[in-house]
């Protein structure tokens, strides 16, 4: 078996924000491997919401004989390849959050995602579709859990208990499946002065069958947009935004595109429940990678301002420097953000920025390339 230390000291991101305070592991990781060493030889494992490839390169490193495992972001799975070439730990498997992934395991760690129904959905998969006699192992920071994780549990499986605390972190066990079925995703509809727009989400979905404020802020000025025949929902979450677009203007194709799997998911079945799937192309991605330079007339964005549960700009700043490159000159990029983030130099770097809106939450800006 290869030093488990010594594994978690070579781990990386993927390097998308440069800041040595995000670390690639942390206590909860460790904590859910050790919890699931108590139980004997691993076997095959299950492992979802593996963040840079602790759990399922650790799980390999004790001894796993395969791993199965879902990353909800293409940025994450691409850090666990690379450290897995790094470390020659290989024998995994991506899969999506369907029934493949859990299928008749025994074995499930998560690590515990923030979202309640992202928690919801995973947890009605496995009771659904895993073994009898599975045992799911989900762990995070204490300062991230809440009794509702116990409860939430306990609506798929019939004996949750909570481990001790250790370094700031707690381990929850799930067992004896109540085969609840599944009930994700779930849809809503929205009636918008512009007409309804029905909203469907997967549980780790930002915003899930909501629109968020900064969305609503955003949607109010679509009629000032300049026109396009092809525009780009940047970090598209649900495909509110390009899903709105293409109801109002019935000769625009939409390309959303958002790191999360969830959030293709939800936009492809958001496009199909408002009638406009024929002219919104859906693709996960790391940004706007493959659309090439100087092609967008058009490009919104509502970026995201969390890294897991820190607020940290690096991401909007990329996704911003990403938008100024696909942008065709004289093409514009409408942007809404939260008013006390410095993103205004982001966008000057882009071209020249005028504000559309502002109030003491959100700011809108216009930038022409």
């Amino acid at each position: 078996m290869i030093d488990r230390d010594a594994l978690f000291a070579g781990l990386r991101r993927w390097p998308d924000v440069e800041d040595p305070t995000l670390q690639a592991h942390d206590a909860s990781d460790e904590l859910i491997l050790d919890e699931a060493a108590k139980l004997g030889p691993l076997g095959e494992v299950v492992v979802i919401g593996d963040r840079h490839g602790a759990l399922t390169l650790g799980a390999l490193a004790a001894g796993a004989t395969r791993v199965r495992v879902h990353q909800d972001s293409i940025v994450g799975e691409r850090a666990l390849d690379a450290n897995a070439e790094r470390t020659g730990l290989t024998d995994f498997a991506h899969h999506g959050l369907d029934a493949s992934l859990v299928d008749g395991a025994r074995l499930v760690l998560l690590q515990l995602p923030r979202a309640l129904d992202a928690l919801d959905e995973i947890a009605e998969l496995v009771a659904t579709h895993a073994a009898d006699e599975v045992v799911l192992i989900a762990g995070g920071r204490v300062k991230h859990m809440s009794m509702s994780m116990n409860a939430l549990l306990g609506r798929s499986f019939k004996h949750v208990r909570a481990s001790l605390g250790r370094r700031k972190s707690r381990v929850l066990h799930a067992e004896r499946p109540l085969r609840p079925g599944i009930s994700w995703p779930r849809s809503r509809t929205h009636r918008l002065d512009r007409g309804p727009l029905t909203v469907v989400a997967h549980g780790a979905a930002f915003a899930g069958t909501s629109i968020d404020i900064g969305a609503q802020t955003l949607l109010a000025h679509l009629g000032e947009m300049p026109d396009a025949s092809h525009a780009i929902d940047l970090a598209c979450g649900t495909g509110v935004l390009g899903v709105a677009l293409a109801l109002g203007r019935p000769d625009v194709r939409v390309l959303a595109t958002d790191a999360s799997a969830a959030a293709i998911a939800s936009t492809r079945a958001t496009a199909a429940a408002n009638g406009v799937a024929d002219r919104i192309e859906a693709r996960q991605a790391d940004g706007l990678e493959g659309v090439p330079d100087g092609s967008a007339g058009l490009i919104l964005l509502n970026p995201p301002f969390h890294i897991g549960a820190a607020v940290h700009t690096g991401i909007a700043e990329r996704l911003i420097a990403d938008a100024g490159r696909a942008l065709a000159p004289g093409g514009e990029l409408w942007c809404v953000w939260n008013s006390h983030l410095g993103y205004r130099a982001a966008l000057d770097a882009v071209g020249p920025t005028r504000q559309v809106s502002r109030n003491p939450k959100f700011t809108v800006t216009a930038t022409r390339r």
